[in-house]
């Protein structure tokens, strides 16, 4: 398959502003009992912190089904059917096992963490047994789901039979054992919906650049006044309605505050609004800055592995420099390690921390996309 290098910048743009994100989850002084997104504690540039990342899941869930449907062309339905199951179920795999360690470096694996990589295994099975149908036909499938997942809300979902399909669609947490916990954040009905939607759409991405920029240019600006109409309204479209403020900076705040968990019919609008005019800017365009980033969206799991080791490390490392010991290290359910007492460092630290880690991982995603490149042969590259 001929790489789109528009799909590989922004697959890798994401990918680097995602890593701020686990950035500040590690090493931010007040990211392990303030929520940014709390209009009572938080502030503009720490609510945008976090909210610029919510733009990495969606993105990369609709590019991995874009990509699945670009490597499936030149493949018949039933080789298709096999990779995209055994891709499924080593995603699922490594989530729980070198993906969950990375996440909390806890021997005993204390959290189960189904996240973005689990979801996107799920979405690869069922779209595996939907390979046959109609790209329309996946397409509104996938439109179905993100448009209507929101009226699920209205079911009794916390009483049977509805409480057994509860975990599909929102984020539940299964206390296992007093000291064991299976969570899932991220609900794979609605990240299927948008794997869907990368996967129905992935026709456009081989059409004639100037219909392709077009069709961009619709999907964004279409995306984003349909978010800004919902949204006003505040009928529907997202759990949390927005409301006036204590000034207009905080009132905006609340009009950008959507769900990620599960991703909102707005939440999904925005962001993937976004991605698509990006996609539209960058359609065709060669310039080292495309280069830079497009050299992480060519190794986008490889990246992924390599960031969380690097990140999680090098906070034990800075915890060891600011004093702690290793008996002040706290794991269990929802512990990465950090211990009680105040730790980390403020906004600017972390953003220069998520650049060294960054700048560090680039010469690593160079060398093994070259080698992926060199070894085509080996079919065993396409899964990492």
């Amino acid at each position: 398959m001929k790489r789109i290098n528009s799909v590989d910048f922004v697959r890798g743009l994401v990918m680097v502003i995602m890593a701020l994100d686990h950035t500040r989850d590690m090493f931010h002084i007040a990211s392990q009992g303030q929520d940014p997104a709390n209009l009572a504690t938080t502030t503009p540039i720490l609510f945008f912190t976090r909210w610029i990342t919510h733009l990495c899941a969606p993105t990369f869930v609709f590019l991995s089904g874009v990509s699945a449907y670009l490597s499936g062309r030149n493949s018949s339905v039933k080789e298709n059917r096999n990779f995209l199951l055994s891709r499924g179920i080593w995603l699922v795999l490594l989530e729980f096992t070198i993906i969950t360690f990375a996440l909390w470096f806890d021997l005993k694996f204390r959290t189960l963490f189904f996240q973005v990589i689990a979801a996107i295994g799920f979405s690869f099975i069922i779209l595996a047994l939907l390979i046959k149908l109609p790209n329309r036909v996946i397409l509104a499938i996938g439109l179905v789901i993100i448009f209507g997942h929101n009226l699920l809300a209205l079911l009794p979902f916390n009483t049977p039979p509805y409480s057994y399909f509860a975990p599909l669609f929102s984020f539940a947490f299964f206390q296992i054992t007093p000291t064991n916990a299976f969570v899932i954040g991220y609900p794979p009905i609605p990240w299927l919906g948008i794997m869907l939607l990368g996967y129905g759409l992935g026709d456009i991405f081989t059409s004639a650049p100037e219909k392709r920029k077009s069709v961009f240019l619709t999907l964004g600006l279409s995306a984003l006044a349909l978010f800004v109409v919902i949204r006003f309204i505040n009928i529907y479209g997202d759990p949390i309605p927005w409301s006036a403020q204590k000034n207009s900076m905080y009132t905006f705040l609340s009009f950008m505050n959507v769900t990620k968990y599960p991703p909102s019919l707005l939440y999904t609008l925005a962001t993937l609004g976004v991605s698509f005019i990006i996609l539209r800017l960058v359609d065709g365009a060669q310039n080292k800055f495309i280069s830079f980033f497009s050299v992480y969206g060519k190794v986008p799991l490889f990246y992924y592995l390599l960031h969380w080791y690097i990140l999680h490390s090098l906070m034990f490392l800075l915890l060891f420099a600011q004093g702690f010991t290793t008996k002040d290290f706290v794991f269990g359910i929802f512990q990465l390690g950090r211990p009680l007492t105040p730790n980390g460092f403020e906004l600017p630290v972390v953003y220069l921390i998520w650049l060294v880690v960054v700048l560090s991982l680039y010469p690593l995603c160079v060398w093994y996309s070259r080698y992926k490149a060199a070894h085509r042969e080996n079919r065993l590259l396409r899964y990492i």
